[in-house]
């Protein structure tokens, strides 16, 4: 009890520290926010393993079990707790509970009272020469059975009391060997006891240390406001402005590039009538030499004259097939364009995306104020959060506890060496115990070896040996020793079998199995007025529903002081660490920050005209067919070349003459104008109507193309008017969120901490494990009923070892007289002896 109400103190000198049960955790946690509390490591172990030994302990336990099967006595308990138990009224309860004790207690002392006198009349029988005393052995025909049968029980029997010495032995030598361990246990449970008190101030610095890191994360965000908020409202714009942009933007350079298109495809033009001109002179030339050429006198001779004929006839073929100075002009157009280029379009778009892009600076000069009054509220947090840790009570208590719990070691190192003094006392008498038996045991071993070994069964019983005599005296020995002792063992093994046994169900079984715990519990047990004890001590109000079950689990559980004890009913911490109304003051300036966003003009009328313009260019309207149709023949009416070389055929079939030579020279001349002529002219109307032929894919469906850019730009340029300010309000509120998400996050976490985490009290669970588990029932309870159970187990074999040592020394000791067999009759001979 004086265990428990220590317990009790422990807990409830944390009573005014801390409050309130955890909140749930935030499920968001913001990047580089994820505060970890810093662990505290404990000497002392969770849990005590008895090693090999502990499976006699268990043997023990079932024994128990079986002697004392009943369930714990609540009720018993209860009224002896409360000073109402009554001896006269309630003893048959007790006795039915401690029956099981009882009877074996009860056959302990009948064995006590009764193996003295027993041994005293036995000495006195056989002092008459009865009770086997008399030095006389009758010989039987089954003798040699009933001597292996006496030889092997004893032996059986003897290993039976030997295996209880053991138990014995190790028993008393475990409570020494873990009584020499009580110091370093104590020190380990109260260097762990000093560190939850050292961490505790330390561990509440530490969570309110890391506001610091919070805070540098805010400012952070509000220091990168362009950032965050204004490139928040300027992607919300983006998709509707930025393709309108892009398709002015290319509109202003599809402008350019028509008019460097109409102007090279103009000149090119001029280059290709002026080739067209000169093509058309070299091919008159030609035509007129070869038509001069074909008046020669030989022409008029037949077979020549059909070739001439063909050559005059084909003439004709030597004419231009195209005529450029009938194409359309494109100086309207270019005009057009000219005019339309006076007005930079590109740098009207440029001003418009240079004002579009302004946003987030904007935002950042409209919002310095606003960014300013919140960093002076979280600085004000700052300061709130710092003077926690002041008003916390805890470090009075911690240094009254730190006195308590040094007075109490100081107790237990001054009175620990008189429990070792003592137990070396125990050690000692424990050990004459253990070894009184083994000398009892020895004598009967001894018996048993110098009988078995000096046995002759040829020899008669009055001509036994030496070696089998001793045997036999050495049995009555251990028979003598066994009656002188046999009483003061029983003796021992009754006391100790008393106090452990029910040691073990009152305190040891009902401590692991948590029926203590429920006893104390009991409403108005512990005191009258008080509904529950623990929150009486703790609070001062003791209908708070805190039970010791409850405190010893969660405290097993490593769980902390503040939610163990409930201690929201004495500090309120949600209260000291509620932020709501900097958060409300927050929240007020950014949803109320007036950002003035009113100026931005993504294209002004000027560059509007200019688009209009470019409309209504005519670009659209050029006879594209025209030109496709002019620049896709060919110059001439025939190949050149063909034209060439078949004359240059029929002149080969023609005599040697000027006809002749004149042909050829002609031939020559179309090769050249092909090469130095055609092909150039070819090469210029290839590239003017590839250049025409993509202007026509460009300018079809100008106007719906522009058109529809300004509808787009329209619609894009009510949207930023019409929606920037709602824009602005949602994104103002989100990223305000944002930055209260920080200490939203920070403060759960405070309050887990606090409530989970600080203060874990797992080493007054250790503690007082150690002192009712570990100390009292493993060290001390267990190895005494395992001493009792060993020592008791043999004292009780003792008896049928009585009994078959008497028998069997007969076989062994060397008689006085024995039967005489004559004639088939026997004869007993007699032998005076003295009477009592």
């Amino acid at each position: 009890m004086a265990l428990l109400l220590r317990f009790l103190l422990l807990l409830g000198l944390y009573g005014d520290t801390m409050s309130e049960g955890p909140p749930p955790s935030s499920a968001y946690i913001p990047d580089g926010l994820e505060f970890e509390f810093p662990p505290t490591s404990y000497e002392t172990r969770d849990s005590y393993e008895a090693g090999p030994t502990g499976i006699l302990f268990q043997i023990v336990h079932i024994f128990l079990h079986m002697v004392q099967p009943n369930a714990f006595p609540e009720d018993i308990l209860r009224k002896v707790v409360q000073k109402e138990f009554d001896l006269s009224t309630d003893y048959e309860k007790i006795i039915y509970y401690e029956i099981g004790i009882i009877i074996c207690a009860v056959l302990g002392l009948l064995f006590i009272i009764l193996m003295p006198l027993v041994g005293f009349v036995f000495s006195l029988c056989r002092c008459c020469n009865k009770c086997g005393g008399e030095m006389h052995q009758r010989q039987k025909k089954n003798g040699a059975a009933l001597k292996s049968y006496f030889t092997l029980s004893l032996l059986v029997i003897c290993i039976f009391i030997s295996f209880g010495i053991i138990y014995g032995f190790v028993a008393n030598q475990h409570i020494r060997t873990h009584i020499e361990k009580t110091r370093k246990l104590s020190e380990s449970n109260f260097n762990d006891l000093r560190t939850l008190l050292n961490a505790t101030p330390g561990q509440i610095d530490y969570v309110l240390d890391q506001y610091t890191t919070t805070k540098a994360r805010a400012f952070s965000d509000l220091d990168n406001i362009k950032l965050l908020l204004g490139d928040g409202i300027f992607k919300q714009l983006k998709p509707r402005v930025v393709p309108v942009l892009d398709d002015i933007k290319a509109m202003a350079e599809e402008i350019q590039e028509t008019r460097e298109t109409l102007v090279e495809v103009n000149s090119i033009l001029t280059d290709m009538r002026q080739l067209s001109a000169n093509l058309s002179n070299s091919l008159s030339n030609v035509k007129g030499n070869l038509e001069q050429a074909l008046t020669d006198p030989m022409c008029s001779v037949h077979p020549v004259m059909t070739t001439c004929s063909n050559i005059m006839n084909s003439l004709s073929l030597l004419d231009g097939s195209i005529d450029f100075d009938q194409l359309p002009s494109l100086d309207e157009q270019i005009g057009n364009l000219n005019d339309i280029l006076q007005t930079n379009l590109s740098s009207l778009v440029q001003k418009g995306c240079r004002s579009f892009n302004a946003i987030p600076g904007i935002v950042q000069n409209e919002t310095v104020n606003v960014v300013s009054d919140v960093k002076m509220t979280l600085d004000s947090i700052g300061s709130d959060i710092k003077n926690i840790s002041k008003n916390i009570p805890i470090q009075d208590k911690l240094s009254n506890f730190i006195r308590y719990l040094n007075d109490t070691e100081n107790y237990i190192h001054r009175h620990l060496p008189t429990l070792e003094e003592y137990d070396s006392y125990r050690w000692l008498g424990s050990l004459v115990v253990c070894c009184l038996l083994t000398l009892i045991v020895i004598f009967y071993f001894l018996g048993l070896l110098c009988g078995t070994y000096g046995y002759n069964q040829n020899a008669t019983p009055t001509r036994r040996g030496g070696v089998s005599n001793t045997g036999g005296i050495f049995l009555m020995v251990g028979v003598g020793f066994s009656f002188f002792f046999c009483w003061l063992l029983m003796t021992i093994v009754v006391l100790t079998f008393v106090v452990g046994g029910n040691v073990e169900k009152l305190v040891c079984e009902p401590y692991q199995n948590k029926m203590l715990f429920q006893v104390l519990d009991t409403p108005y047990l512990l005191n009258a007025d008080w509904k529950y004890y623990l929150s009486g001590m703790v609070f001062n109000k003791p209908d708070i529903h805190l039970t010791f079950e409850q405190v010893y689990r969660d405290c097993k559980e490593n769980k902390g002081i503040y939610a163990t004890l409930k201690l929201e009913n004495t500090y309120n911490i949600s209260e000291h660490l509620s932020i709501k109304e900097h958060t409300g003051n927050i929240n007020n300036n950014f949803e109320n920050m007036n950002i003035r966003i009113d100026n931005i003009v993504l294209l002004d009328e000027a560059g509007r005209r200019n688009l209009m313009d470019f409309s209504s260019s005519g670009i659209d309207k050029i006879d594209y067919g025209a030109f496709m149709a002019a620049t896709g023949k060919n110059p001439t009416k025939v190949n050149l070349l063909s034209f060439a070389n078949d004359l240059e055929v029929k002149a080969n079939h023609l005599p040697p003459g000027n006809l002749k030579q004149t042909l050829k020279n002609n031939a020559g001349i179309l090769r050249n104008i092909h090469r130095d002529e055609i092909i150039p002219l070819q090469k210029l109307m290839s590239a003017v109507h590839q250049k025409l032929k993509e202007l026509q894919q460009k300018s079809s469906g100008l106007g719906v193309k522009v058109a529809n850019i300004i509808r787009f730009l329209d619609s894009a340029q009510d949207f930023i008017t019409n929606r920037i300010s709602t824009i602005i309000a949602e994104e103002s509120k989100k990223y305000g969120n944002t930055i209260i998400s920080y200490f939203e996050h920070y403060l759960q976490w405070v309050k887990i901490s606090i409530t989970e985490q600080m203060a874990a009290c797992k080493p007054v669970a250790t503690a007082l494990d150690s002192a009712i588990d570990v100390f009292l029932c493993s060290y001390i309870i267990d190895p005494l009923n395992l001493f009792w159970f060993g020592i008791g187990k043999a004292t009780a074999f003792l008896l049928p070892a009585i009994i078959f040592a008497v028998k069997l020394a007969k076989y062994y000791r060397r008689m006085d007289s024995e039967d005489v067999y004559d004639d088939d009759v026997e004869t007993i001979p007699m032998k005076k002896y003295g009477k009592c």
